[in-house]
């Protein structure tokens, strides 16, 4: 059973950067397709962006494709979300997911562990 804890979150300004990492741990995490969901206050839990196992496919939503990057360290248990050119309506908490032997879907059916969250606050 692998456990999740992101970290990274913060106060930026519109227009800055970020860099969220999640550590996984108890699992063989090169086996894991991982993910990040966000969830805005007042709204579900979106899809972001994932990878599979090797880091070698990743997909992302609409509204952070060009602006956000996902990609893993695996000998380091390791999974990052960097974000660049942050705008206000990317405030959210931001979570990481884990689907063993998956490819990296988008939908969060699939993801069976997730870290407890982390803020992301943009300012205007």
């Amino acid at each position: 059973q692998v456990q999740l804890v992101e970290s990274g979150g913060g106060l930026v300004q519109a227009g800055g950067s970020l860099r969220l990492s999640c550590v996984a741990s108890g699992g063989f995490f090169s086996t894991y397709a991982m993910a990040w969901f966000r969830q805005a206050p007042g709204k579900g839990r979106d899809f972001v962006a994932a990878t599979n196992g090797n880091g070698e496919y990743t997909t992302y939503e609409d509204s952070v494709q060009g602006r956000f990057f996902i990609y893993r360290d695996n000998d380091q248990n390791t999974m990052y979300l960097q974000m660049n050119s942050l705008k206000p309506e990317d405030t959210a908490v931001y979570y990481c997911a884990a689907d063993q032997w998956g490819y990296g879907s988008t939908s969060a059916e699939p993801y069976e562990h997730w870290g407890q969250g982390t803020q992301v606050t943009v300012s205007s």
